[in-house]
């Protein structure tokens, strides 16, 4: 089994800088925060010992590599319905 490597909000922050996501140290805490219904954007967790939240970095980078492939499947496919269109 791999090592998990738990990273807190700014550590996330740096992960996805360095995949090429900049995002504003307010953004990375309205991701983890939790909306009216208890849900968070990013599985991000409250450490039981230090109270960060935390987040494993390989499903941070996960989601958004997962993410990425979803969003380019969705341009193909709309730039094949457009082609097959007849003008």
């Amino acid at each position: 089994m791999s090592q998990l490597n738990f990273i807190d909000l700014e550590e996330a922050r740096e992960v996805l800088a360095d995949m090429g996501i900049e995002l504003s140290a307010r953004q990375m805490k309205r991701a983890a925060e939790m909306d009216a219904h208890g849900r968070r954007k990013l599985p991000f967790f409250i450490d039981p010992i230090d109270g960060k939240l935390r987040i494993e970095k390989g499903t941070l980078k996960k989601i958004y590599m997962e993410l990425h492939i979803h969003a380019q499947k969705n341009v193909r496919q709309i730039f094949n319905n457009l082609s097959s269109q007849p003008n």
